[in-house]
């Protein structure tokens, strides 16, 4: 199974919650585009957080240096990103691939994150609660929609709020695999936490 998880926008949780999908499945992880924080870039953090023995964690595509979208972070390092040389790492394992912010963030003058999705992938929105998050959830959607991919999952980051998750679920056909309430730190031990409530919902995604 090759899981993409995606956001609705940049600080939502998505690389805890990747961790957590990581720890559940004992799956590989591989974030295509790093920008910004190389020595403490997002498969640090999750490879730190994983407790199992099993996940393997693959080198990026592209690692760039300034914290910004990866089309201005590439400008900057005077290259500019080219579908064609990011190669999916082999691995018989399953996959848990990040994206880089929401599906619309430019990679290029033509591509976004969204190009980064192949048909065989399973996609997971990660949404955190906030004014304007209904919103900011379903134009994700609805952009996934218009491609044609369909979302296996949404993970809700955030304490819980009922109406906002109500809503989101009846409005679409993405099933609920969980939700990371706000912790005051992220270890592996709370990350293994999570990972124990996601696993069952996860392996019927």
């Amino acid at each position: 199974m090759k899981l993409f998880l995606t956001g609705i926008g940049t600080d939502v949780g998505k690389t805890m919650a990747a961790a957590i999908v990581v720890e559940a499945l004992q799956a590989d992880y591989w974030k295509p585009i790093q920008a910004g924080d190389l020595h403490n870039s997002d498969c640090h953090k999750v490879k730190t957080l994983v407790s199992n023995d099993k996940s393997q964690f693959h080198s990026n595509a592209y690692a760039l240096n300034t914290p910004a979208s990866p089309h201005y972070a590439a400008q900057v390092d005077g290259i500019s990103i080219d579908l064609n040389q990011i190669k999916e790492p082999f691995t018989t394992n399953h996959l848990v691939i990040e994206g880089a912010g929401g599906v619309l963030v430019p990679l290029n003058d033509t591509n976004f994150v969204i190009d980064l999705i192949q048909k065989e992938y399973k996609v997971i929105v990660v949404s955190r609660h906030y004014l304007g998050s209904i919103n900011h959830t379903l134009i994700t959607l609805e952009a996934l929609k218009n491609r044609k991919i369909a979302v296996a999952g949404i993970i809700f980051s955030g304490d819980e709020n009922k109406a906002t998750e109500e809503i989101i679920l009846m409005k679409t056909d993405a099933k609920f695999i969980g939700r990371i309430d706000t912790e005051p730190y992220f270890d592996d031990t709370v990350i293994t936490y999570y990972a124990e409530k996601f696993r069952e919902n996860l392996l019927k995604l």
